[in-house]
């Protein structure tokens, strides 16, 4: 790629030459940064950090590009921002989410928005006190006399409480032996000779009162010596513990305030504010630090005009997420929606593809209806129920097109999915179809068509999946909190590096299909058009072709097939 670089301003602005940008046209918005195509100038921006990443040997054992398992290093997002000086030169700034090699300091990127690892920063000397008090913590955790108190002084109250419930059942069993004696002696004893045995029965009720006290309070004494000697071992623990606590959260708050964000306006918010109004209500771990926010922020302070940004994906996929090497990806919502929406005020920016209504040509077509139930060809675009923006969907289409029931969906299909989806007429057939689905009594079967070959012809994926908090609605693989995923599948035939594949899930977890597809430990290859896991097309080539299900009513067998129209 023809670019040079103009050492006489800055050196992180890589400026395109001059027949680079013959015959590409400036973008007229900004790019929509959680669902985009690049723009032909980021990508050639992406191609060229690219070639320089694939030059530094410096940071390749970074990216864990030699294969190895375990701890090694896994890869990590960069982004490009394409941007226009106040002069009319196009060039592009480049970043990385995180840190790099251990800091933040590397010439080709912009800094990050705050730099925590400068040498003294409050940040690094906030942390040599925290990493004190956790030294001095473990020191008083690791003292061997704490244990030995506390068994001592669990041994203590183990035997007291013992001992007490012992002697409280042997004072009911005296109580009861009184009052039968009572009862005795008040038949035979005159008035004067019977007061004077009662007052006996008192004094031994007495005593008994006595020595559950005096057995009570020399517990009580051997407890409390122990526990002198225990108390000022953990009330020191307990103080380290807060100080940690306390030390945390106020370096903590002081970065909120100290990441601040600029837009084109020059306004400027703290990561702190910004989230205060959200469902996390505070900033997640890492705010601030992907690469956009840096990109832009940089852009903004040196008076230049974003036109485009792209993220990229440079090395080893990381366990849980769906990652490809030098494939793009979006701005992650969790992290990054809250802290753009601020940023890109004033700017222009492309409307959000998933919010335009589908076509005209996403005809729903009905393949089977009685007064049960019907089944529909939902075409691909189409969303299965409304969404916040979208109300046009399958219960949209169904519900305004019948008069003589409500549409209950069974279950949905994501809107770039086509294929099969049942209705129910009535809440007594959607519990009976709905009780199939959870019950796994049902058959269902899916087509792709894949973007790489995959080893084997057959076999059966078995991956936890759970939501991403920070990337809504993107799936990831978890071990310790995803639910049971489990697919079976076969290849039906490879044209040209395009697979055609049939899917049987056997669970219905959110974008199974999707994720174990494109997933390094799944398929490791992305379903075509897959604008979350891999690269956007003209459609998701995923098809629910086949569906089979027992009759609610007549208790038949219901086989429905619809071939894939790609």
């Amino acid at each position: 790629m023809a670019t040079g670089v103009d050492n006489s301003t800055d050196s992180r602005i890589i400026w395109f030459a001059d027949d680079v940008l013959n015959g590409i046209s400036l973008p007229e918005k900004f790019t929509f940064p959680f669902y985009y195509e690049p723009h032909p100038l980021a990508r050639l921006a992406a191609e060229g950090l690219q070639q320089y990443l694939d030059t530094q040997s410096d940071f390749e054992h970074e990216f864990g590009f030699n294969g190895e398992t375990g701890n090694m290093p896994i890869g990590k997002m960069f982004g490009v921002l394409v941007v226009q000086s106040p002069d009319g030169r196009v060039g592009y700034l480049s970043a990385f989410s995180g840190k790099l090699a251990n800091s933040n300091d590397h010439p080709r990127f912009v800094p990050p928005v705050f730099d925590m690892l400068t040498r003294d920063s409050f940040f690094l000397v906030e942390q040599e006190n925290i990493s004190a008090v956790n030294e001095a913590l473990e020191r008083e955790l690791a003292n061997e006399e704490i244990p030995r108190l506390q068994q001592q002084l669990a041994a203590l109250v183990a035997r007291a409480t013992e001992e007490k419930d012992a002697f409280r059942q042997q004072m009911r069993a005296n109580r009861d032996q009184r009052r039968l004696r009572r009862e005795e002696q008040k038949a035979v004893l005159s008035p004067e000779d019977y007061a004077a045995f009662d007052a006996e029965m008192i004094r031994l009720s007495h005593y008994d009162q006595y020595v559950q006290k005096q057995m009570a309070e020399a517990w009580d004494a051997k407890i409390a010596e122990v526990q002198a000697l225990l108390h000022p071992l953990e009330a020191r623990i307990e103080a380290l513990r807060t100080e940690r606590r306390e030390r945390s959260g106020a370096l903590q708050q002081r970065l909120f305030n100290e990441y601040s964000f600029l837009n084109i306006a020059g306004q400027s918010r703290s990561v702190g504010s910004i989230f205060a109004d959200t469902a996390f209500g505070r900033p997640p771990a890492g705010a601030g630090e992907c690469a956009t926010p840096k990109l832009l922020q940089y852009a903004f302070l040196h008076g230049l005009r974003p036109l485009a940004m792209a993220e990229f994906w440079w090395g080893a996929a990381p366990r849980s997420e769906v990652r490809q090497h030098g494939h793009f990806y979006p701005a992650c919502a969790g992290k990054c929606k809250p802290i753009l929406a601020h940023m890109l005020q004033g700017i222009p920016v492309d409307e959000n593809p998933m919010l335009e209504p589908a076509s005209e040509e996403a005809r729903l077509r009905i393949v089977y209806e009685d007064e049960h139930l019907l089944v529909v060809n939902k075409p691909a675009g189409l969303r299965s129920v409304p969404g916040v923006a979208i109300e046009d969907s399958v219960y949209s289409r169904l519900r305004d097109t019948n008069t003589d029931f409500e549409p209950l969906m069974i279950h949905r299909l994501d809107m770039g999915t086509s294929g099969l989806l049942v209705v129910a007429k009535s809440a007594k057939v959607h519990k009976h179809i709905q009780q199939q689905f959870l019950r796994r009594s049902l058959s269902k079967r899916y087509t792709a068509l894949l973007s790489k070959d995959v080893s084997g012809d057959e076999g059966e994926i078995d991956l936890p999946l759970a939501a991403d908090p920070y990337n809504r609605p993107a799936q990831m693989v978890c071990y310790d909190i995803g639910k049971p995923s489990v697919t079976r599948w076969k290849v039906v035939s490879r044209d040209g590096g395009v697979v055609r594949i049939h899917f049987w899930p056997l669970t219905g977890r959110t974008h199974q299909l999707r994720m174990h597809a494109a997933h390094a430990l799944g398929l490791n290859a992305p379903i075509l058009g897959d604008d979350i896991y891999g690269t956007a097309a003209g459609r998701l080539y995923l098809h629910a072709a086949a569906l089979s299900f027992t009759h609610p009513v007549t208790r038949q067998l219901m086989s429905f097939e619809v071939t894939e129209d790609f």
